[in-house]
Formats: C-alpha cells, structure tokens, sequence
C-alpha cells in the first residue's frame, strides 16, 4: 500500500500512483459483491430496511466498514432508489410491490479505500417501458467510460452520455454528478453527465473517480424531500441509474467495480 500524499492537479484533483489500484480493486471488489448477492432477496414483499440490514450485515463480515453510516448524520448501509426517486433513497419500511424498478447504492470502506458503486434492481416482472430506461442508463454509463482515457476530458465522458440518452428521447438529471475518490469518498472533480465535446479538466493516469449517471424517462428536474436525502423526478417519471469507480490507467481506464457474478445488469445472470 502506497501512503504517500498523492500530487494534485491544477484543478484539484488527485493523481495515484498506479500501485494504489489494487486498494480501489479490493474495495471495489467487497462493494460489488455485495450486490451480486442482495439480488435474490430484491423480490415483492420485501422491505427495502430488509435489503439495508442485509449489506450492513455483509459489509462487516467481508472485513469492511460502511462508508455511510455516519456520514452527514445518514444511518444506513446503503440508498435505495425506487421508481421515480432519482438517489439518496432511505432504506426502510417501504414494501416492493410486482414491477418496482430500484437502485441500490453501496460504499464500503477497506484498509482507507472506498469502493463506490450502485446498479439496477427489479422486484417481479419488468415493464416493458422500465425495462428500455434500465438498458439506456446501463449503456450511456458503458459509454462514458469508453472516453475515459489520457487526453480526453471530463465534457467527452458528459457529453457521450448525454447525447446517446438524448437521442433516445430521455434526459439526463443535472443535480446530482459523480466524483473524485479514492483514499476519500467525494473528492474533486465533479464528473457531470452531460457536456460539450473538450470541456472540463484533462484526464490523466492516476485519476480515480466515479460515473454514475441518473436517467429519467420523463424531464430531468429533481427535487429533495424534506428528509433533506431523498431526491425524486419533479414529473414522477421513472429514473434509473448505475455507477463503477474507475481509473485512468496509461492507455484507458481499469473499472473497480465489476460484479464478480457478472449481474452487474438485472437482466443478466
């Protein structure tokens, strides 16, 4: 393990050395699993404080710590995102009815890295109308990690997502963004999900990050309930989301966050 102070850029944010990956790969590693293995338990009649109790549980026993308890006051193990709730859903006594849609969002801690990543769920049979937001949000996040490599920009990775969920007549929600980590949960930069071709900070080997871009089916305006966490689609269309943590690695980028049971996709597996 590197302790070193990593260097920074003109911009703030953080360069690693390539020896740091495997911490993130560690990380990323227990966080994903524990994703493959809450799948089956994502069924109608569950309630979501059961999904939360289950990764609390699993997060300690894979030698972890939760990123968020604690953080800011926030009490659970993960966020549970159903149907039109855009993020930062509170696990709870909510029970899943047949067709909900739902993202679950987990960081753990290992050894000082984090490992930050989220997917798709769905309880029962899907709609045929979910089950398209779900592939154009999984393949708009494929395709701004396409353009993480040396010499591009953080507006190449915004603007690829932006255009391909555009063109398939959905938006993109601009409130909320991904971000820097590593030896820290939220670091700079702001990864926007959506942008202009060249804008924004040059990427650079050794830059750690997150993509996670949030795509409803409806306009892209949100508003946070007054738990001051939950943020839902002012229009109450559906919304869907997946995040990796990635790298920039020499000639393009290492994602972290691989489902090891490959279900990073809910259709998959």
């Amino acid at each position: 393990m590197n302790d070193a102070k990593p260097r920074l850029t003109k911009d703030g944010i953080r360069i690693y050395d390539r020896a740091d990956f495997a911490g993130m790969q560690a990380a990323g590693k227990i966080a994903s699993q524990i994703l493959d293995e809450v799948a089956p338990m994502v069924v109608p009649g569950v309630t979501t404080g059961a999904l939360d109790d289950f990764i609390r549980n699993r997060v300690t026993e894979l030698g972890a710590v939760s990123a968020t308890i604690g953080y800011r006051g926030y009490k659970h193990a993960s966020c549970i995102s159903v149907n039109h709730v855009v993020c930062h859903g509170i696990p709870g006594t909510k029970v899943l009815t047949d067709g909900d849609i739902l993202n679950i969002d987990v960081t753990v801690i290992l050894e000082g890295w984090f490992g930050d990543t989220s997917r798709m769920y769905v309880a029962g049979n899907l709609t045929r109308k979910a089950e398209r937001l779900i592939q154009v949000t999984h393949d708009a996040l494929m395709l701004g990690i396409e353009q993480v490599k040396p010499g591009n920009t953080f507006g190449d990775i915004g603007h690829a997502i932006q255009a391909y969920v555009e063109a398939q007549r959905m938006s993109v929600v601009r409130d909320f963004c991904g971000h820097g980590l590593g030896r820290v949960f939220h670091a700079p930069p702001n990864v926007l999900h959506y942008g202009r071709k060249g804008a924004g900070a040059v990427l650079e080997e050794g830059m750690m990050f997150t993509i996670e871009p949030m795509v409803n089916l409806g306009r892209p305006e949100t508003k946070v309930l007054s738990d001051d966490w939950t943020a839902v689609t002012r229009d109450k269309s559906l919304s869907a989301q997946f995040e990796h943590s990635v790298g920039v690695t020499a000639d393009g980028c290492e994602i972290f966050t691989l489902s090891p049971a490959n279900r990073f996709h809910p259709t998959w597996g």
